[in-house]
């Protein structure tokens, strides 16, 4: 199973990681890189993660990494990582139903 990342996760984690960087650098660094070990974990499980519960499509889904939602589409032959979101905030669908 192949990983693909949207642009605008690419972009979310980013904005994450800056945002934990501003307090400590390392605990940025660390947290990007359990997202993508986190991530990895689907190559061989695709379905670990939890149907997204404002879609309730069983092809939307989300694995949950400290207080993150990385919220992933599976495919026939990829994963496609949508965006990574806090759990608190709202996720507008417009933002992963491309």
């Amino acid at each position: 199973m192949k990983i693909i990342w949207s642009p605008f996760a690419i972009n979310k984690a980013s904005e994450i990681a800056d945002y934990i960087a501003q307090d400590k650098p390392s605990a940025a660094k660390r947290w990007i890189n359990e997202v993508f070990i986190k991530v990895e974990q689907l190559k061989s499980s695709p379905q670990i993660g939890r149907v997204v519960p404002e879609i309730s499509d069983n092809k939307f889904r989300e694995l949950i990494y400290g207080n993150y939602r990385i919220i992933y589409r599976m495919e026939i032959k990829q994963i496609s990582i949508l965006t990574i979101r806090h759990e608190k905030q709202i996720l507008p669908i417009d933002e992963i139903k491309t």
